[in-house]
């Protein structure tokens, strides 16, 4: 599979590049796009929820009634999750939510994102590019010449490019992310992805050792 590589106004350069089939030509597995999904969305959950049981509640040991004749539920102290203002019975602890998953599993849900995109022409190859200072108007420039302004775009650069980051943060539904930490999330939950031709080298191999 072939693209063409365009520049940043929207112009073809007359250049292609040939697009990896082991990589975004493959037969999509919903599967394992689905599993490295909800990891990288557990990873991100804090899991610092937390109650008191009723050993960690502060209050008096003294038993409030007898054990039988009192007519309603037994109870000891104070801190009894039967009464207001007692312990939690199984509440919240802090907890890591995240699970193992293989290398191999990731690695081919993020090939399968990207063949997803790759069919949907929603993968973009431009000429490498930087600013001399953070502009979020020569961002807007180039949306606009690429015509995905109206869409959900994600920029993928060689490295982590400070200037070209500062300059499109501010800018509604656009994200931009170094080829190395590109994730599966990331590729479904944009519209379009506009690549980089040295970034496209670095994707490449990252999925291809």
């Amino acid at each position: 599979m072939e693209v063409s590589v365009l520049n940043i106004k929207g112009q073809e350069t007359g250049r292609k590049v040939a697009l990896n089939d082991a990589i975004y030509a493959i037969e999509p597995n919903d599967h394992a796009i689905y599993l490295d999904v909800k990891l990288i969305m557990a990873n991100q959950r804090q899991g610092t929820a937390k109650s008191k049981e009723r050993s960690e509640i502060s209050g008096s040991t003294r038993k409030l009634g007898r054990q039988k004749g009192g007519g309603g539920a037994r109870r000891g102290d104070i801190n009894s999750p039967v009464l207001v203002g007692g312990g939690r019975v199984f509440g919240p602890k802090p907890r890591d939510y995240g699970f193992k998953l293989n290398k191999k599993v990731r690695q081919l849900a993020r090939k399968s994102a990207l063949s997803y995109k790759a069919q949907e022409n929603a993968l973009m190859v431009v000429e490498d590019f930087t600013f001399d200072a953070p502009k979020t108007k020569s961002v807007v420039e180039i949306l606009k010449n690429l015509k995905v302004s109206d869409k959900k775009t994600l920029f993928v650069t060689v490295g982590a490019d400070k200037v070209v980051y500062l300059s499109a943060r501010n800018i509604e539904r656009v994200q931009v992310m170094p080829a190395n930490a590109l994730n599966t999330y990331k590729v479904l939950n944009a519209d379009v992805m506009v690549v980089s031709e040295s970034a496209l080298a670095v994707i490449e191999g990252n999925l291809t050792k």
